[in-house]
This record gives C-alpha cells, sequence and structure tokens, in this order.
C-alpha cells in the first residue's frame, strides 16, 4: 500500500486539502509524507510589475516563505503522528510539474497527493495545468483533490 506519500504545497486552500487527504491517507497506511514546495520564480516574475525583476532578496523572501509553509505543513503532518519530511525547491532547475515528478522518483514515492484549481478552458490553456503534466507524466498513481468539493446537482 502507501507507504510514501509526496505532497506539492504552495499555501493555498486547494494545497491545505489536498495535505488533508494526504495526513489521512497517512494514518491509514502509516505511511511516511515529503513535503515539496517549489519557488516559482517564472510565474512571479510574469505576474509582477512591468519592468520589475526578481532580484535575490526578492527570491529570499520568495525562499523563506516557502520554508514557512512547509513548516506550517510537516506540523499538521506530526501532530497527526506521521513521519514527514520536506523539500524547497527553485524553478530555475525546471517546470514545477518536473521537479514534482523528479522527486516522485528519486525519492520514491508510492503516491502523489495534490490539489488542483480545476481549471477549463482558456483558464487551462492560458495558465498550464501543473496537475495534468503531473498526471500525464508521474511514475506513481496521483490523487487530485479540488479546492472544494463539486456540488451534486439536486
Amino acid at each position: 500500500m502507501y507507504q510514501r506519500i509526496l505532497v506539492p504545497v504552495d499555501g493555498s486552500p486547494t494545497a491545505a486539502r489536498g495535505l488533508a487527504e494526504a495526513i489521512k491517507l497517512g494514518q491509514l497506511t502509516g505511511a511516511q509524507l515529503r513535503l515539496i514546495h517549489v519557488v516559482d520564480e517564472l510565474s512571479f516574475s510574469l505576474s509582477a510589475s512591468q519592468g520589475m525583476t526578481v532580484t535575490g532578496d526578492v527570491l529570499n523572501l520568495l525562499r523563506e516563505a516557502g520554508a514557512e509553509i512547509l513548516a506550517q505543513g510537516a506540523a499538521r503532518a506530526e501532530a497527526a503522528g506521521l513521519a514527514v519530511d520536506t523539500v524547497l525547491k527553485d524553478s530555475f532547475a525546471g517546470r514545477v510539474s518536473d521537479l514534482v515528478v523528479a522527486e516522485a522518483v528519486v525519492w520514491p514515492a508510492d503516491l502523489i497527493v495534490l490539489g488542483t484549481h480545476g481549471r477549463r478552458g482558456a483558464g487551462r490553456l492560458f495558465m498550464g495545468s501543473d496537475a495534468e503534466t503531473i498526471v500525464r507524466s508521474a511514475p506513481v498513481p496521483v490523487l487530485l483533490l479540488r479546492a472544494t468539493a463539486p456540488t451534486m446537482p439536486g
């Protein structure tokens, strides 16, 4: 069963839902969790105002924020009685999805659990989908969770 669960976290409600589900699974199977946060410099620089560059100070702030996200997630997993470790990566080394898949191989994970925004149409086309890329290229099963559960028609 799933003994090594990789959980990408970014501080979003979607990622929090993925972490919560990974914790539940970990409690059922006695799994160890590895939380990964990728400092996504490219997305930050694209969303920054025109002419702004990502300086060393900004990168350090992004890394510090990522370390805090990892620490909070690890504390949640530890409070639930799970063994957990964390990894902080920079996206200059590759796309977020590629780094997550590479970590699943190197660690090696039995399962990847992550939240997805469930974008469709133009939003998915323009933003891309790290979750979709992970599903397509992961060497292990992937469990996707939306930020909120879809409602069933009445």
